[in-house]
């Protein structure tokens, strides 16, 4: 067994439209032997004394009209800042609900169109970063979520995919303090997690973001 934990959060319970249930067993496969997982919808758990346990938060936290105690923002924000690693994928997002933490992400999600299928496409300069080493451009039938990017802020994009007339972010990561964190778009049902190419992108930017790679 891994000496590493990951935290991952979601929502069994007061779910919109994206249930962690099914979704957290595949994090656990798919981040599995280099972190043991343990899932929650409890953000309580972002606290210091807790999240010292863990070299790796992913987020998968439904989308809400409520905000994160900000004990428990304030907590991720530290533990990020302070060298953790924070992946997010699709609706975890949602953390941007908290100005704070969408700050973090680096990116604010707006609105997306219909399910369809989207080509993800690896630019050519990035192709040599640890995460998407090895991974090919692949499709996928998903979401196409927007974003507006944050100004002033640094971020590497990892994929892209055209939609709408324009390449639009599918991926991107970035050094925030002394930590690291990781957004994934794709993601939104447990179809999207049998794809390969995504599941190896998972894997890597866990390791990524855990300092493993």
């Amino acid at each position: 067994m891994s000496e590493l934990k990951a935290l991952a959060i979601g929502s069994y319970t007061a779910v919109k439209y994206h249930p962690f249930a099914g979704v957290d067993q595949e994090l656990q496969q798919i981040l599995s032997p280099e972190f043991t997982v343990d899932a929650s919808e409890d953000f309580g758990l972002l606290n210091p004394q807790s999240l010292k346990d863990y070299s790796l938060v992913v987020s998968y936290t439904e989308f809400s009209d409520h905000k994160i105690a900000p004990a428990h923002s304030g907590a991720l924000l530290a533990y990020v800042a302070g060298g953790g690693g924070l992946l997010v994928v699709h609706n975890g997002i949602s953390m941007q609900r908290n100005p704070e933490l969408g700050a973090m992400l680096g990116g604010h999600f707006t609105h997306h169109p219909d399910y369809t299928a989207l080509g993800l496409n690896i630019p050519a300069a990035v192709r040599e970063h640890p995460i998407v080493q090895g991974i090919d451009d692949f499709v996928i039938e998903d979401e196409p979520y927007y974003f507006d990017m944050h100004p002033y802020f640094e971020t590497t994009v990892l994929a892209e995919y055209l939609h709408g007339g324009a390449m639009r972010q599918a991926a991107w990561c970035h050094e925030f303090g002394l930590g690291r964190a990781v957004y994934l778009m794709p993601g939104h049902h447990l179809p999207s997690f049998s794809v390969q190419p995504f599941r190896k992108l998972i894997s890597r930017s866990a390791m990524w973001a855990g300092r493993l790679i």
